[in-house]
C-alpha cells in the first residue's frame, strides 16, 4: 500500500486473509525446510488474528484507526496488502532490554513501572545521559517516546512534557516507550549509508548451508576415488594377464582386505554426502562386495566373478594402472580440486572477520574483509593460504559497505530503484532533522524517522492518507523547535539532497518508474524546502476507485511548462494548454470532496476520456488503462525533478534514452514463451515512456541520432524483439517525423502504433 488516499481496496471482506491463511497453512504442513514451516506458521496465526479481528469487530478494516482501542500514531503489526492483526508492533512479552534496564534501574520488569521511574529524577537522569551520549537505538517510533519526553524537561518545556505524558500514560502498560541501549551513537548518515548491518550480513553467512552436489562431488573426489584405487590396486595383486583371481589370494593379501574392509566401514559413517560406493552395480560396489565375500570365505560364483573382472578391466581401461603416468596425473588434478574450500567453510571464516566489527552499523571499508585466506588462517581453520573470498561470499559483505549512496550504486550494492528507496529514509532523516536547532533533539528525531520508515503502510478505505510522522505525539511535542525552510541557497539542506537524489535515481535507473516509498522521501524533502512541487504516487488498479487528489493536475500542468509543443505531447496526443485551463478553472472553483479529502474531478474525467470507453466499466485493466494515462499526463515525476527540482543527470538525456531503450529490448525478450506476459508488458511500456520523456529533453540532432540507432540496439536482442518492437518504433520515427496517430493511437494501417502497457483486450504485442 501506499502513502496516497487515492488507493481504496473494493471490499475489506475476508476472502483475501482467509485465502492467505490457507496458503500459510498448506506452508506450514508441506514444506520440506522446517525453517520454512515455522516462518508459514507465524503467517498463519497473524492471519488468523486478523480473521478473528474483524469477526469481533476489534478490527475495522481500511481505517487508519484500524484497532479499536488504539490511535491512529501506535505502530500496527500489519502482514501482507495492508491488513492489522490487531496487535501494537511495540506490544507483546517485554522485550529483553526491557528486563535488563529494569534490572539496572531497580524496578518491577513491568512497562508501567519502567514509564513510571523515568518520570521521577533518577529516571530523567538516565534518559539524559543516554541523550547525550548518543548510545541508544530506536527500533519503533514508540521507543523515542520517553527520550523526547524527557529532552522536553531538560529544556524547559515542562507543559508539553506533561501533556505529552498524558497521552502516552493510557498505553503505559502495553507499549514499550523505552529506547534501546546502544554500543555507540549512530553514524551519520548524511556521509555513509548502508543497505545491511554487520549482524544481517552475518545472519545471511550463517544460514548457508554446504551445497550437497558440491561436497558429495569434493567426497567423491577426497575419498571414494582413493579408496576405489586401494581395492584395484589389492585386487591386482590377484591377476594375471589382467584377470584377477588368476592367483589365489594369501593369508597377506586376505590380512590387508579385512584392514581394507574396516576402513571402508570408518569411511562410510564418517562420510556421507556420497552413495555410489554403496551401489552394487557401481565399481567400487562390485569390488567392495567380492572382497566381503572372498574374506568371508565364500568363493564367487561366476557371476559375481564376471562382474568383478570386468569393473576392474573398465576401471584400468578408462584411467591406467594406479601409479601409471596418466592415472597419476588425474589424481593430482582432482585430489587439487577436492583441496579447494567449500564456500561453506570460506562463509565460516567471514564470520570469523565479521566477529569482531560493531553489529549494528556498516562496514565503512570491506577490502580488509575480502583478502585470501591469510598464513595465520590457514593454521587456525585449515583452509588453504591464499585461497580467494568466493563472489557469492564477497556480494554478502559488500551489501552492507557503508558508503555514499552514489558510491553504493556504482558499486552495484544497490541494483534497483526499490532497494534505493529503502535506503534513502536514512539520508532524509539526517537532512530532514537538520531543521532541529539542538544537537541531541537532531540525532533523536532522525532515529526516529528511521524507525517510522520501517512502518507498513495499511489498506485504506474512504480516500484516508497513511499517518505521516509529524502526527506522532512526541514528534507534535518538539514541532516548534524547528527553523523554517531549509533549502538553502548555499546547496545545502534538503533541495540540495532532493536534487542529488532525483539525479541519482533517473541516472542509475532510466527505465524504471519511481518506486513509491521513493516518492513518499521525495515529498518529505519537497515539503521541507516549500517548493510546491506535486510528486504523485503509483496507483494499484486492482483497488483503485477512479478518483485523484488535486496534486495528480497540478504535476499534469507543471509537465505541460517542460513538454509543450515537444516530441512528449505529440506522441501521447496531449492537449497541454487545455490542461493548463483546467487546472486555472478548479483552482477557481470550490473544493471537490469525497469521504472528507480533496479530488480533481477534472482530471479524472480526463483520463477515463484518454483510456477510451472500456474505462467506463470496472476491471483491474480498465483501471490500469485510466491510471497509465494519468501517468502519461504527470509523467509520473520526471517533469516535477526537472523543472521544479532541476535535476540535470549525467552524461546527459540523450545517453538515458538509449538505456531506456535497452530497458524496453530486455523486458520484450521476456514477453516470448511467457503465458502471462501483461506485466512485462506494461512495465516495457513505461520504459519506453521515460525514453520519449528524454529524447522530449534532448536537441533536435541529438533526438535525430538516437531515434536512427534504436534499430540497431534491437539486433543485439533475439529476433523476435525486433518483431515486437517494430510497430512502436514505426510510431515514434512518424510522430519524430511529424506524423500524428489516429484516433485509436494507431497509423499507416495498424504498422505504426503508440505503445501503451495497459489494454483491455489482446495486447498487439502478445
Amino acid at each position: 500500500m501506499d502513502d496516497n488516499a487515492e488507493q481504496q481496496p473494493l471490499t475489506a471482506a475476508p476472502a483475501y486473509p482467509e485465502a492467505q491463511l490457507a496458503k500459510a497453512f498448506t506452508t506450514a504442513l508441506t514444506h520440506e525446510d522446517p525453517a520454512t514451516r515455522r516462518r508459514a506458521e507465524v503467517r498463519g496465526q497473524r492471519w488468523r488474528e486478523v480473521l478473528a479481528g474483524m469477526a469481533s469487530g476489534r478490527l475495522t478494516v481500511g481505517s487508519r484507526r484500524p484497532v479499536d482501542g488504539l490511535p491512529a500514531w501506535v505502530t500496527p503489526e500489519v502482514v501482507r496488502g495492508g491488513f492489522a492483526t490487531g496487535t501494537a508492533s511495540a506490544g507483546g512479552p517485554l522485550q529483553e532490554y526491557e528486563t535488563a534496564t529494569a534490572r539496572i534501574l531497580g524496578v518491577p520488569a513491568e512497562r508501567r513501572a519502567l514509564f513510571a521511574h523515568c518520570l521521577t529524577e533518577p529516571g530523567l537522569a538516565w534518559l539524559w545521559s543516554l541523550l547525550d551520549s548518543g548510545h541508544y537505538e530506536i527500533g519503533v517510533p514508540e521507543e523515542a517516546a520517553l527520550l523526547t519526553l524527557a529532552w522536553l524537561v531538560r529544556h524547559g518545556e515542562t507543559d508539553a512534557a506533561l501533556d505529552l505524558a498524558a497521552e502516552l500514560e493510557p498505553f503505559a502498560d502495553r507499549l514499550r516507550f523505552l529506547p534501546r541501549p546502544a554500543e555507540g551513537p549512530a553514524p551519520d548518515a548524511t556521509a555513509a549509508v548502508h543497505r545491511h548491518t554487520v549482524s544481517d550480513a552475518a545472519g545471511t553467512l550463517k544460514r548457508r548451508r554446504p551445497n550437497t552436489a558440491v561436497e558429495t562431488q569434493r567426497e567423491a573426489l577426497a575419498v571414494w576415488q582413493p579408496f576405489g584405487d586401494e581395492l584395484l590396486v589389492h585386487w591386482l595383486r590377484t591377476a594375471r594377464d589382467g584377470r584377477v583371481l588368476e592367483l589365489a589370494p594369501d593369508a597377506d593379501w586376505l590380512t590387508h582386505a579385512e584392514m581394507l574392509l574396516g576402513r571402508y566401514r570408518r569411511l562410510a559413517a564418517e562420510h556421507t554426502f556420497a552413495g555410489k560406493h554403496r551401489n552394487p552395480k557401481e565399481n567400487l560396489g562390485i569390488l567392495r562386495a567380492a572382497l566381503e565375500e572372498t574374506v568371508a570365505g565364500r568363493p564367487l560364483d561366476a557371476r559375481r566373478l564376471g562382474l568383478l573382472r570386468h569393473a576392474v578391466e573398465s576401471m584400468v581401461r578408462r584411467r591406467g594402472l594406479p601409479g601409471s603416468a596418466a592415472h597419476t596425473a588425474l589424481r593430482r588434478c582432482q585430489a587439487e580440486q577436492a583441496a579447494l574450500p567449500s564456500h561453506h567453510a570460506l562463509a565460516q571464516l567471514m564470520l570469523r572477520r565479521l566477529a569482531g566489527l560493531p553489529q549494528e552499523t556498516g562496514i565503512p571499508d570491506v577490502a580488509p574483509l575480502l583478502v585470501a585466506v591469510t598464513g595465520e588462517e590457514s593454521r587456525e581453520t585449515g583452509l588453504p593460504a591464499g585461497a580467494a573470498v568466493p563472489p557469492v561470499i564477497r556480494r554478502v559483505v559488500e551489501s552492507a559497505l557503508s558508503a555514499p549512496l552514489g558510491t553504493l550504486v556504482e558499486r552495484g550494492v544497490v541494483p534497483s530503484a526499490e532497494v534505493l528507496a529503502e535506503l534513502v529514509p536514512q539520508l532524509v532523516a539526517a537532512t530532514t532533522t537538520q531543521a532541529y536547532r539542538e544537537e541531541t533533539l537532531r540525532t533523536l528525531m532522525a532515529a526516529n524517522y528511521r524507525a517510522f520508515r520501517s512502518r507498513r503502510s495499511l489498506l485504506l478505505l474512504n480516500l484516508e492518507r497513511q499517518v505521516r510522522v509529524e502526527e506522532l505525539p512526541w514528534v507534535r511535542a518538539v514541532s516548534g523547535q524547528r527553523s523554517a525552510v531549509l533549502g538553502k541557497p548555499d546547496g545545502q539542506g534538503a533541495l540540495a539532497v532532493l536534487r542529488q537524489l532525483g539525479e541519482l535515481a533517473v541516472q542509475a535507473f532510466p527505465g524504471t518508474i519511481l518506486p513509491n516509498p521513493l516518492v513518499r522521501e521525495f515529498g518529505v524533502l519537497e515539503r521541507q524546502c516549500g517548493l510546491g512541487a506535486p510528486f504523485v504516487e503509483e496507483l494499484a488498479a486492482d483497488i483503485f476507485m477512479g478518483t485523484f487528489s488535486p496534486k495528480f493536475l497540478t504535476a499534469a500542468r507543471v509537465a505541460g511548462d517542460l513538454l509543450g509543443g515537444t516530441l512528449y505531447e505529440r506522441y501521447y496526443g496531449i492537449d497541454y494548454p487545455a490542461i493548463a485551463g483546467l487546472a486555472t478553472a478548479e483552482a477557481g472553483a470550490a473544493p471537490t470532496r469525497s469521504h472528507g479529502a480533496g479530488t480533481s474531478p477534472g482530471f479524472a474525467r480526463l483520463c477515463a476520456e484518454r483510456a477510451g470507453p472500456a474505462s467506463r466499466s470496472w476491471s483491474v485493466a480498465a483501471n490500469g488503462t485510466v491510471i497509465e494515462q494519468a501517468q502519461i499526463l504527470t509523467t509520473h515525476n520526471l517533469a516535477t525533478l526537472v523543472h521544479r527540482v532541476g535535476i540535470a543527470p549525467r552524461p546527459g538525456w540523450a545517453d538515458l534514452a538509449r538505456r531506456c531503450f535497452v530497458t524496453v529490448c530486455r523486458l520484450t525478450a521476456r514477453v516470448h514463451g511467457n503465458p502471462r506476459p501483461l506485466s512485462t508488458i506494461k512495465d516495457a511500456a513505461y520504459a519506453w515512456r521515460q525514453m520519449v520523456f528524454h529524447l522530449s529533453l534532448c536537441p533536435p540532432d541529438a533526438q535525430r541520432r538516437v531515434i536512427a540507432g534504436l534499430c540497431e540496439e534491437t539486433a543485439r536482442h533475439p529476433a523476435h524483439v525486433a518483431t515486437r518492437l517494430a510497430p512502436a518504433l514505426a510510431g515514434l520515427a512518424l510522430v519524430a517525423g511529424g506524423g500524428t496517430f489516429g484516433a485509436d493511437g494507431t497509423a499507416d494501417g495498424g504498422r505504426a502504433r503508440r505503445f501503451l502497457g495497459w489494454s483491455t483486450g489482446g495486447h498487439w504485442m502478445r
